[in-house]
């Protein structure tokens, strides 16, 4: 049986790097909920669009920093790392993550 903890230490160094990397577009998702959360009924729509987009943005990067490494594994491990990440991803980035969930 294949221990999860195989996988922490690299997806935690992913995760570093991803909150180091994106820090100008981690910033811009929170800004963007302050606005949406913040705004009157008339501009609560366009700013939560606008919000979202920006969710997308992140949920697709982590996304893509996940697959890149599950191409290299093999049949029986892949899923053990995919849990591990979107576990890790979720703890961490829970806002922004949500498109792991959806995107298995």
């Amino acid at each position: 049986m294949l221990r999860r903890g195989r996988f922490r230490e690299v997806v935690q160094r992913q995760l570093d790097i991803f909150a180091t990397d994106q820090a100008a577009l981690l910033e811009e998702g929170s800004t963007a909920d302050a606005a949406w959360t913040n705004a009157d009924r008339e501009e609560s729509e366009e700013l939560f669009g606008d919000y979202q987009l920006v969710m997308d943005a992140v949920g697709e990067r982590l996304y893509d920093i996940r697959e890149s490494y599950a191409g290299t594994l093999d049949d029986a491990t892949v899923d053990g790392y995919r849990e591990v990440f979107n576990r890790a991803a979720l703890k961490r980035f829970r806002r922004f993550a949500m498109f792991l969930e959806e995107g298995e």
